[in-house]
């Protein structure tokens, strides 16, 4: 059984996030990637752990999977499971949203 650790992120609300625009966060020394689409958060490593360039930077194909900028490799944001088929996976987080504020779960 995994135990989180809930981390609200700084003043950023659900309220605040562009639907299907990536958005980087810092969180205890994490570079953290949130996107919101079709009204639900993701939360994922910011960096590609392919060759660490970082996904914000990128954009989102027509399926919404992040695209990475540098060679374009693709993720499923809800998963991290890279669907260009390099075989790398992106770390996720859990989400919970409370009174219109966003938490990610960490393990310890």
């Amino acid at each position: 059984m995994m135990i989180y650790y809930w981390h609200k992120i700084a003043d950023l609300t659900v309220s605040l996030l562009t639907e299907n625009k990536l958005m980087e966060v810092s969180l205890r020394e994490k570079r953290i990637g949130i996107l919101k689409r079709n009204e639900r958060i993701f939360a994922f490593a910011a960096t590609c752990p392919h060759a660490s360039a970082s996904l914000c930077d990128g954009w989102l194909d027509a399926q919404g999977r992040i695209v990475c900028p540098l060679h374009h490799y693709r993720y499923d944001p809800a998963n991290g499971r890279n669907t260009s088929g390099e075989g790398y996976k992106l770390v996720t987080y859990p989400v919970e949203i409370k009174n219109d504020e966003i938490f990610i779960g960490l393990l310890s």
